[in-house]
């Protein structure tokens, strides 16, 4: 196969040992990466309809690429469709909406929506690629308030795999619109999207940082308070072992520390009142909650901007056990083999109920809780370990576990199962999407991800 065998596009096409192959490859995620047998970096809709007809008349399977954070699947051969050039961006504020090219990462969305009074449903990280995140479903800072993000799209441009460029929406294609809202890789190369934006200009939000001696009662106290807040407050926590590296601040370097982030659409007066039992646990190291900008959101996680090689795991959950979060401390704490940052998202509210068009294909919206974990790595023992901790967290939480949210699974590579897949969804949702999969990619063109394996009943 060479570039001759390949049809003209607008953007271009790599080669394994051409100059830009392994540029256009590169992402976020470095512990591994796709190695397919050609690269077509898109520059519009037509290029990926065209890259997509090529890959089914040739039997190659097709994975896509934007940012690179996701990566759970690498591909060994076939064809990646790179989407990071399909970078447009349009907001009708008359209609609070927003039109999104799958290249496009959130702070550039976030931005342009501020300009109108307006914010996206965007996850914590303002450099994840907005297209791929509203596939996955999302968990936005204000979710308990708004739901999930993907129940916010209302229209979708994607390639299926007959080669045919569609927009659909709810009228045009119910079946495949709610399936692309939450597993959507599965089913096409999505180009863009338009989605509903909330009038959001400013929030209460920011951290409490405390030393991670207070970890397992903070923990307590955050169980307890957490059940009792309004759904305009979205909250975690995050327990992180730092490392002992000159780069990290002073205050940090090689420090066990808790970290409780706060989203809330509300006055600060209110926000200052509902956060009151959390100050009361100990004496914090920093404590910058206050009144901001939407636009300054993506700072409140304090997540590393720079690429890197990381293992995750998640794990669904129908309450908070305090034993066996006992449990997952030690196992990830300070005393650990290896380091492990460990995370409680608080769920429920919004994204808990179906909306009323019926939602999109998101797992077990009954979940209060998200528990994720990631593990730096470097190398295969490292990555051996990460497996190891990270299935011991699992299995001490099992007895409360609904299943997996998929966008927190990372670092698996080809070893990523069907049953890693399938706890994502519940089994009457998963068995929807199977059929619809046989019904539009029989030939399971697309399987370099998350893969929904086409029903063979």
């Amino acid at each position: 196969m060479t570039s001759k065998d390949f049809p003209t596009v607008e953007g271009s096409v790599f080669f394994p040992g051409d100059e830009g192959y392994d540029t256009e490859l590169a992402g976020f995620q470095t512990a591994y990466r796709h190695r397919p047998a050609l690269v077509v970096a898109a520059r519009g809709a037509e290029d990926v309809r065209i890259a997509v007809t090529y890959a089914q008349e040739h039997g190659l399977p097709v994975a896509v690429q934007a940012t690179g954070h996701g990566l759970s699947v690498a591909s060994e051969g076939g064809v990646v469709v790179s989407t990071r050039a399909l970078d447009g961006v349009r907001i009708d504020s008359e209609t609070r909406t927003a039109w999104i090219g799958a290249g496009v990462q959130w702070g550039r969305v976030v931005e342009e929506a501020a300009r109108f009074g307006l914010a996206p449903l965007s996850g914590s990280f303002p450099g994840v690629g907005a297209v791929s995140y509203l596939l996955g479903g999302g968990v936005p800072l204000l979710g308990r308030e708004f739901g999930y993000a993907s129940d916010h799209v209302r229209t979708v441009e994607v390639v299926t795999a007959d080669g045919e460029l569609r927009t659909v929406d709810a009228a045009s294609d119910p079946d495949l619109f709610w399936a692309l809202r939450g597993a959507g890789h599965n089913f096409g190369v999505v180009t863009a999207i338009e989605v509903g934006l909330v009038p959001v200009e400013r929030i209460y939000g920011g951290g409490l940082l405390f030393d991670g001696k207070h970890a397992a009662e903070l923990m307590r106290v955050y169980a307890q308070w957490s059940a009792t807040v309004p759904e305009t407050l979205t909250s975690s926590i995050g327990f992180i072992p730092y490392p002992d590296l000159p780069f990290l601040p002073d205050d940090l370097r090689g420090r066990y520390v808790a970290h409780v982030r706060i989203v809330f659409n509300g006055p600060a007066q209110e926000g200052e009142r509902l956060v009151a039992p959390l100050r009361a646990v100990a004496p914090r190291l920093s404590d910058d909650l206050g009144d901001m900008p939407y636009t300054d959101a993506g700072e409140i996680y304090r997540e590393p901007p720079f690429p890197h090689a990381y293992s995750g795991t998640s794990v669904l959950l129908d309450g908070l056990d305090e034993d066996a979060f006992d449990a997952v401390l030690k196992a990830t704490g300070p005393e650990a083999d290896l380091m492990v940052v460990l995370g409680v998202r608080h769920l429920g509210g919004a994204m808990s109920r179906t909306p009323a068009d019926g939602g999109g294909a998101v797992g077990h919206r009954d979940a209060q809780y998200l528990v994720h974990l990631v593990t730096p790595i470097d190398g295969n023992a490292e990555l051996e370990a990460a497996r190891s901790v990270h299935g011991d967290v699992r299995a001490a939480l099992a007895p409360r576990a609904l299943g997996r949210a998929l966008l927190f699974e990372f670092g698996d590579g080809e070893r990523a199962s069907q049953a890693q897949t399938r706890s994502g969804y519940g089994a009457a949702d998963y068995r929807r999407l199977a059929q619809l999969k046989r019904r539009l990619d029989p030939g399971n063109l697309f399987r370099h991800n998350r893969n929904i394996v086409p029903a063979t009943d």
